[in-house]
């Protein structure tokens, strides 16, 4: 493991400066509770001198070659690799997840810049067949503008780099308001972006508690063309609708309520496995985790079973002692709600069959609730912790209404041997990606985004680097032979 000191950074960073005010919040550790620094909260001064700062950018970054774009995003990609350890180790203190998986969050933060140096070169455009004979045509694609950012707690590094790293390929200046609560691996990230050299201006990261300040700015404000926004459903409604008076263009990755689908010629201990590892995933709080646990009623028994079994080998800790798996919740007030989803599981005849207490501070123990049932809010609402709900089915009919019967549709998973029911059951999921007999989904050559009110547009991948492009449509009449 690694220190972190060099890379607690105070203040927002515009237009390749630090800026402090005379406000600041705490940022703590969750895993013990102290804080860890203080951090500048930017004024609306400083939003705007932000914003300024990347419109002024945004014409010289963008006539840049594109491989001269890719070259900066290379050498970023190959200083955060260099200083792998000690970022973990600052997400780990900031976040609370294991260390091993905040390492792993580091790389695969990282690889979403190196995918994306690779695709800077390959934004193509088409010649059309012209349908007179002096009639030219051409499509062209450009950069759609300044890009304003915000991006959650639970992957205070790789849900940056998965907005950044296509916007500044593609010729994009960004302004990114990274959570309040994991500001510090935001601040690395401009720190050693600024040391490879990128220009002043074409990534500012404004820092403040208030965000509905800057997400009000970035909706007005006309130099702001596009938004990308992962976070809550609700949040993500809001700015669709405080957006739409001017027509930005948005991407919103939002809220998820996976089902996780065991048939009964599933492979248990494949299964299993692949629950834990979805689930569990950061303490349950990640969007694409499973939430909703179907398992056929003849191996339901046996699943059970074996799940207990293995979830029991979990060890629950601060994310910086070795042999951790699972970290804290990210503040009091989630563990409040996992608190409230199983009091109602438990009031609407769930059964608390493992877990269901606080061990210390904002450490949950791993829960599984039996006898799980389609009114209970664990089922409906996206629970964000180490809470299973398990429900029995018994065709694959009542298996597939059950798990698109959701406003949700961003991930969905389930374990079958029958090549037939691997596609049969992957086309009727009513979600943006389904994972078959794999729980470990997103890479960043895959595009991650979901249907229905979870959310639009896709991250990674090239449909990725097309979110902040526009097309341009170009025709020229040629002089007629005289």
């Amino acid at each position: 493991m690694s220190t972190y000191e060099q890379f607690i950074f105070k203040s927002s960073f515009i237009n390749g400066e630090w800026e402090s005010s005379d406000s600041a919040y705490q940022v703590l550790n969750p895993s013990t509770g102290e804080v860890i620094t203080n951090v500048s909260s930017a004024t609306p001064s400083q939003i705007d001198m932000a914003l300024d700062s990347a419109n002024q950018a945004l014409p010289a970054w963008k006539g840049l070659v594109a491989s001269e774009r890719a070259d900066l995003l290379m050498k970023w990609h190959d200083l955060i690799i260099e200083n792998e350890k000690a970022l973990a180790a600052l997400l780990t203190a900031e976040q609370g997840k294991p260390f091993r998986e905040a390492l792993g969050e580091i790389r695969y933060g990282a690889s979403f810049i190196k995918w994306f140096a690779g695709e800077a070169v390959r934004v193509y455009g088409d010649i059309l067949t012209p349908t007179k004979h002096n009639k030219r045509m051409m499509v062209v694609k450009e950069p759609i503008g300044v890009v304003g950012a915000l991006t959650p707690w639970n992957f205070p590094n790789a849900m940056i780099t998965r907005k950044v790293a296509p916007a500044l390929a593609a010729g994009c200046s960004v302004v990114l308001k990274p959570s309040e609560l994991t500001p510090l691996s935001a601040l690395a990230l401009a720190h050693l972006a600024n040391e490879v050299g990128f220009p002043a201006g074409v990534l500012n990261v404004v820092t403040t508690e208030d965000p509905s300040q800057i997400g009000d700015a970035f909706c007005s404000d006309p130099r702001v063309a596009k938004i990308s926004f992962t976070g809550s459903t609700a949040v993500g409604r809001m700015l669709a609708g405080n957006a739409a008076a001017n027509l930005k263009k948005l991407s919103l990755e939002l809220g998820g309520n996976a089902p996780f689908i065991v048939f009964e010629d599933a492979d248990i201990a494949r299964a299993t496995d692949g629950l834990i590892a979805s689930k569990f995933r950061n303490n349950g709080q990640t969007c694409i985790c499973s939430n909703r646990v179907l398992i056929h009623a003849n191996i339901k028994e046996k699943f059970v079973e074996v799940l207990k079994r293995k979830m029991s080998d979990l060890k629950i800790g601060d994310g910086m002692e070795r042999g951790v798996d699972i970290g804290p919740l990210i503040s009091n007030k989630a563990v409040d709600k996992v608190q409230e989803l199983q009091s109602d599981a438990v009031e609407k005849g769930g059964v608390i069959a493992m877990g269901g207490e606080v061990s210390r501070g904002q450490f949950y123990q791993s829960t599984i609730i039996d006898h799980g049932s389609t009114d209970m809010r664990c089922f409906r609402e996206e629970i964000f912790g180490p809470l299973l709900v398990l429900y029995a089915f018994n065709d694959d009919s009542e298996a597939i209404q059950v798990a698109n019967d959701t406003d949700y549709g961003l991930a969905a998973y389930f374990y079958t041997s029958s090549i037939d029911r691997v596609y049969r059951v992957s086309e009727a999921l009513e979600y943006g990606m389904v994972g078959v007999n794999a729980t470990v989904i997103s890479d960043a050559s895959a595009p991650f985004g979901g249907v229905k009110h979870s959310g639009q547009g896709r991250e990674g991948s090239k449909y990725g680097l097309d979110e902040f492009l526009h097309k341009k449509y170009i025709t020229v009449d040629l002089a007629q032979d005289s």
